[in-house]
């Protein structure tokens, strides 16, 4: 489909990516979302915590809403859509992604952005246990490549998915990493680095002979993290070979249903590949919006209703 021409117009303080992005991450709050969590078994024995919202009313559509990058069930940029959908009789589960859910996970391997086996296990128990005719996706960054990767790997996906929509999407993770890395976006670098590596932390008491002490003082970026800890972990090489095989990019081409990507063009840690113009452009399926403004999932609008949100309901709706 053609690219998608914007209509979002940032509130004039937060034109400017950064204090939009500081803004959303760190103030941003979001109230009156009752959540009930649910706890599932993986294949591999590891478990996985989904904490679910509900519809006034009895509903056969849900989203599933995944977080980015150290995140969890309880952000805003999570609380924030499953309120709004609630509100308009859709039933929500945000997932917690393995050791996300404020308890390490039992296995060594954690998550990463493109481990879809975890996504279609959960969609599995969703159409098993659950009564829902009507399935669509929300991803977060991280989470919102994760979507573009399953949909796109996958010859015949469940006929219960309709829909999805992909948030300030890393479509290529080189290409982000590379991003990260520049100074621009040091204090946002430092910081998930710090989380990461005190995740990891736990990690070494329990699986001790995993990584030395040596290579984990050795961690000094988040590119030298997926070097030692993510690849290894989940079966990749290094970290060049896990964000060539998990960036969603190569995948858009073969997705099947509607999907919506919204990449603020101010956000700075996406790279150009991270805009996929050509992809869209060669898929009806694909919907791809750039608004000027946004930063990184700082899509601020009116009564704390963020566009993004707005939009993807906007686009559910309309299929």
């Amino acid at each position: 489909m053609p690219v998608l021409e914007s209509t979002y117009k940032a509130p004039y303080f937060f034109r400017n990516g950064f204090a939009s992005t500081v803004y959303s991450g760190l103030i941003r709050r979001v109230n009156g979302v009752v959540q009930k969590r649910e706890r599932i078994i993986l294949s591999d024995g590891d478990f996985l915590d989904l904490d679910w919202s509900f519809s006034e009313t009895k509903s056969n559509k849900l989203i599933i809403l995944l977080h980015g990058l150290e995140g969890d069930a309880k952000r805003p940029y999570m609380l924030g859509p499953a309120k709004l959908f609630n509100n308009n009789g859709f039933d929500a589960v945000s997932v917690n992604f393995r050791g996300c859910s404020g308890e390490d996970n039992l296995k060594f391997r954690s998550y990463h952005s493109g481990a879809t086996e975890d996504l279609h296990e959960i969609i599995q128990f969703v159409i098993s246990a659950k009564n829902y005719s009507d399935i669509y996706f929300h991803g977060i960054s991280l989470g919102a490549n994760l979507i573009l990767k399953y949909l796109g790997e996958r010859e015949v996906i469940p006929h219960e998915i309709k829909a999805s929509i992909a948030v300030s999407a890393p479509c290529y993770l080189y290409g982000s990493c590379v991003e990260l890395h520049k100074l621009k976006n040091k204090l946002y670098a430092v910081r998930f680095l710090n989380h990461l590596k005190d995740r990891l932390k736990f990690k070494l008491e329990k699986f001790p002979d995993a990584i030395s002490i040596e290579e984990f003082q050795n961690i000094k970026t988040l590119k030298d993290f997926d070097d030692v800890y993510t690849s290894r972990a989940h079966g990749f090489k290094d970290a060049l070979d896990y964000y060539k095989k998990c960036s969603s990019l190569q995948y858009i081409p073969n997705i099947k249903i509607p999907t919506l990507i919204i990449n603020a063009l101010n956000d700075s840690f996406l790279s150009p590949e991270c805009y996929p113009v050509k992809e869209a452009k060669a898929n009806v399926n694909v919907f791809l919006e750039m608004p000027n403004h946004g930063g990184h999932v700082a899509f601020i609008d009116k009564r704390n209703v963020y566009y993004n949100e707005k939009r993807a309901l906007e686009f559910i709706k309309s299929i």
